[in-house]
């Protein structure tokens, strides 16, 4: 089964601990930095929209980008209880990003980046972020470093509540540079339990490459951040950001 099609309904009861308010919290610190107000905001890969709802509920023009048609549902629940300025959102690939006019601010959390398995369609994406922009926008994303996606190699993570249980195993590949992990997704239906089953792929972008790959799609200015620090990433970090320009 493809990633996030039966995870979709779970995911949120599933990543309750994800910091949501401070990584918001930290693309505010970074556009503060940088003396930049963005009015208007792409969500690239915005999952169930958790982000999109605050970069809403903040005042900017929100449009959330995701290819799962079942994310997009939850988001678009989620965001439904907004009294207004709610996000608008798409099914595109990150890759066939396409909007009707450009943007000030497109930021992609939570490894999306990672979920681009061939570095032709990395470059793409970056690409079309760029054309995405307007004149003197900002881009910023996180990865999951090969540090850490080679490090859950063999590894078998566990989450659960009262009605969702899910079991992952990681398994990294170096020659292909590529981490699979395989889910066990069990959902209570009533009295019953429902068995899924998805396979989840990120590849271990070297930090180096995808600097490579933003000044090749023309953005300038780029800088490494480590997880929600305004300093450079620290050797063995797990998650680095990056930010990077446009020209005005």
């Amino acid at each position: 089964m493809s990633a996030y099609q039966s995870l979709a309904i779970s995911y949120d009861r599933l990543t309750r601990d994800v910091p949501y308010g401070e990584i918001f919290s930290f693309i505010q610190a970074i556009l503060a930095e940088r003396g930049i107000a963005p009015r208007s905001a792409v969500d690239l890969a915005c999952g169930t929209g958790s982000l999109s709802v605050l970069l809403a509920k903040a005042g900017y023009r929100v449009t959330g980008v995701d290819m799962s048609e079942q994310m997009l549902t939850m988001a678009s629940e989620k965001a439904w209880a907004l009294l207004g300025n709610r996000p608008f959102f798409v099914r595109q690939r990150m890759q066939r990003l396409a909007l009707p006019e450009p943007v000030e601010l497109v930021v992609s959390c939570l490894d999306s980046i990672n979920y681009l398995t061939r570095p032709a369609d990395c470059q793409e994406t970056f690409r079309r972020v760029y054309q995405a922009l307007a004149p003197g926008g900002a881009f910023i994303f996180d990865v999951n470093t090969p540090e850490k996606l080679q490090a859950m190699d063999g590894q078998i993570f566990l989450d659960e509540d009262d009605d969702v249980y899910c079991v992952w195993r990681g398994e990294f590949d170096p020659a292909s540079r590529l981490c699979r992990y395989g889910m066990d997704l069990f959902q209570r239906q009533g009295r019953l339990w429902h068995r899924s089953w998805e396979e989840h792929m990120e590849y271990a972008y070297p930090l180096d490459d995808l600097e490579r790959y933003l000044t090749q799609a023309g953005f300038q200015g780029v800088r490494r951040l480590g997880d929600r620090r305004l300093a450079p990433p620290e050797p063995g970090e797990q998650r680095v950001y990056f930010y990077a320009e446009k020209e005005k």
